[in-house]
């Protein structure tokens, strides 16, 4: 006899049973409604690419994370990391196809081998969407707008954008003569919530002191982690890293339309200005943002991105400029599942027909094609077990109600609340789609 292959998966990878792989399509079609409500389109990219694609000049940090191998046809190819580097190659491909500016949205499963934890997995599901080909302050809060109004719309609650704008930084850099060493800089503030203050003076103080032999390296560290502190309220702490950089200049008028923006629409108490918000990305160059939940901050940030100049540099001449942010959907519904926001749902039917007699499989088939006419999700059972079996079955299942045919499969028929247990008799097939179609 053969030996049985123990069934296992992946460390980092998931099997989802129907109630979970419910709750997720649920909330992707939710997402979905409104990123088409902004009038953003549907892109997909393959799974698997060349490595060179994927990995660009310089594979760094991703390189160790990626899954890479070579497949039978002797190509170095490797899985997805993200969905935007493909999206940079999508746009090279297909410039002739697209008319400026574009915006779209891509939903699909990326992977990483990366260590896992709570809400992070090696296999998992990004929400990207992105303006490219307008550089304006509408574009950027365009996309700011949609993840606040998106979250609320899947009943994430309240959440809280904290954005910063990374020219403005790069400009007080300048002024303070670390501009060489800026991109560090960047990546180590952008640690600041993962490994503390403390850290990060170690982290600066190691950079040493270009440019400014008469302050030490403790002194630059001070000076950063001081315009990276929120000031007070966005207009003063706008004022503060404005003057810190320089005075006035493009990045911080940037920054005042879109808070005008924010006034005009109502919306301003969800936008908090951060300097310390950097996202340690090399690609962004203008706002950059993230996004955390106001009843659960400490999972993280659940939606984040920012601006770039050049997204498609690495494969085409032109240059194209864009804007957009990313849903992490498993960070995400592992927040509302500790909110207690997500509910479960083991079955999409409203309905269940009981089997009474087997040879009338036929006209319960022919009920239940009636009431899907109708917009009543349908579940025809077709075992004729005990009654008592078929409601503990429905109810397993999360279906709500039940309809019992008479024993002579006639055209009267009986509904059972399963919920309540209440019975209503002498039921005709208008009467069921009417009962099922108004509230019950």
């Amino acid at each position: 006899m053969a030996s049985i292959i123990e069934p296992k998966i992946l460390k980092g990878f998931r099997d989802f049973l129907p109630e979970a792989e419910i709750e997720r399509r649920n909330l992707v079609e939710k997402i979905e409604a409104s990123f088409r409500s902004y009038g953003f389109v549907p892109i997909d990219t393959p799974a698997l690419e060349y490595a060179e694609i994927l990995l660009g000049k310089g594979g760094g940090e991703t390189e160790k994370q990626i899954y890479r191998f070579t497949d039978n046809g002797g190509r170095d190819v490797a899985l997805r990391f993200d969905l935007t580097v493909p999206f940079a190659r999508f746009l090279a491909e297909h410039r002739s196809d697209l008319t400026l500016p574009f915006k779209r949205y891509h939903i699909a499963k990326v992977w990483r081998g990366e260590n896992t934890q709570r809400g992070r997995y090696r296999e998992f599901t990004q929400c990207d969407f992105d303006t490219v080909g307008s550089d304006t302050a509408a574009a950027d809060f365009e996309i700011l707008l949609m993840m606040r109004n998106t979250l609320r719309a899947i009943g994430a609650g309240n959440v809280s954008i904290r954005l910063n704008h990374r020219g403005l930084f790069n400009r007080f850099l300048k002024a303070l003569g670390a501009a060489e060493v800026s991109a560090e800089v960047l990546r180590i503030v952008d640690k600041l919530a993962k490994i503390g203050k403390d850290a990060v003076r170690e982290q600066l103080e190691a950079l040493g002191n270009p440019g400014n032999a008469w302050e030490t390296p403790l002194q630059v560290a001070e000076k950063i982690l001081d315009y990276i502190e929120p000031k007070g309220s966005f207009e003063e702490t706008l004022e503060a890293i404005t003057r810190a950089a320089g005075g006035p200049c493009p990045e911080s008028e940037r920054l005042a339309l879109i808070r005008r923006f924010m006034v005009d629409t109502g919306t301003a108490d969800s936008f908090t200005l951060d300097p310390s918000i950097t996202r340690g990305l090399d690609y962004y160059t203008g706002i950059v943002y993230e996004t955390f939940l106001a009843e659960l901050p400490e999972i993280g940030s659940v939606c984040s991105g920012g601006r770039y100049d050049d997204l498609a540099g690495l494969y085409s001449k032109e240059k194209l400029s864009g804007v957009g942010s990313s849903i992490g959907l498993d960070r995400l519904i592992a927040a509302l599942e500790s909110l207690g926001k997500l509910e479960g749902q083991g079955s999409y039917a409203r309905v269940a027909i009981a089997c009474v007699r087997e040879e009338d499989g036929g006209v319960y088939q022919a009920l239940g094609a009636r009431l899907r006419e109708a917009g009543i999700p349908c579940e025809v059972f077709s075992e004729p077990k005990k009654l008592t079996q078929q409601f503990m079955l429905a109810e397993k299942r999360g279906i709500p109600w039940m309809i019992i045919p008479g024993e002579s499969a006639g055209p009267v028929f009986t509904v059972r609340n399963l919920s309540t247990r209440e019975n209503r008799e002498g039921l005709s097939p208008e009467e069921l789609i009417a009962l099922f179609v108004s509230p019950v």
